[in-house]
């Protein structure tokens, strides 16, 4: 029996929420009213976000004027994402690492949604996927750590405590990823999770992206889009036809 991957365990959990349920929604926002208004992209774009999580990028597309499309593997996610469905706004269950079954004006990947997956040819799989979704003259945008810097400034050990919920965080590189080992007491149970994000640099990610058939017309360092500087950016933000 296929032990599920570490993604689909964690962020099906009411405590994947708990732990990040203060998400920085003004960086989210801001970056994307930048993305959209350097794209250039009219209030008539259908927006893919995959994986979307409980929708909060999507919901505040769609605030913009933007029909969006929201998916992600995890059920619980979409179950809660729904209730701010309309007309425009549309949530669905979905594995990045299949083809897309609708085309759209671009196909967003946010908050390091990428490198999950011990084989390259997995991670791949999503850049193809992700592709296939993307009309001619489509983009894909692709928000992702700056590993340089992060390896730098790495918090090896941290504690959080989150309503009631004590997490124990400690963070390792190892064998070619970012590993964050998440350990609490909750309802009566010990639980331990590992986040696991490969460590991915601008070489090694613009290799992903020219195996995939993608070619990069624009990268920058953080939500404000300046530009990337491998030592003190925060994000790597890659846009491609």
């Amino acid at each position: 029996m296929k032990t599920k991957d570490w993604f689909s365990s964690w962020f099906d959990t009411p405590y994947y929420h708990i732990l990040y349920k203060h998400r920085n929604d003004a960086d989210a926002q801001l970056f994307m009213q930048n993305i959209t208004s350097f794209l250039q992209l009219p209030k008539t774009a259908h927006i893919a976000d995959l994986p979307c999580g409980k929708g909060r990028h999507s919901i505040y597309l769609n605030s913009l004027g933007y029909k969006v499309t929201g998916g992600d593997l995890s059920k619980n996610s979409i179950d809660y994402a729904k209730q701010f469905e309309n007309d425009q706004l549309h949530f669905e269950v979905w594995d990045m690492r299949k083809s897309l079954q609708n085309k759209y004006d671009a196909v967003f990947n946010l908050f390091t949604s990428f490198g999950y997956f011990e084989d390259d040819n997995e991670d791949l799989q999503v850049l193809k996927g992700m592709k296939s979704g993307l009309k001619d003259s489509a983009v894909l945008v692709l928000d992702f750590l700056n590993v340089i810097k992060t390896k730098e400034n790495l918090v090896a050990n941290e504690t959080k405590e989150i309503d009631g919920i004590v997490f124990n965080i400690r963070r390792e590189i190892k064998d070619g990823f970012i590993l964050k080992h998440i350990s609490f007491h909750a309802d009566g149970n010990d639980h331990s999770y590992t986040e696991k994000v490969k460590f991915l640099d601008f070489n090694k990610m613009s290799s992903y992206f020219n195996k995939a058939g993608l070619t990069i017309i624009n990268t920058f360092g953080d939500y404000n889009l300046n530009d990337f500087n491998e030592q003190n950016s925060n994000r790597l933000i890659l846009i491609a036809k």
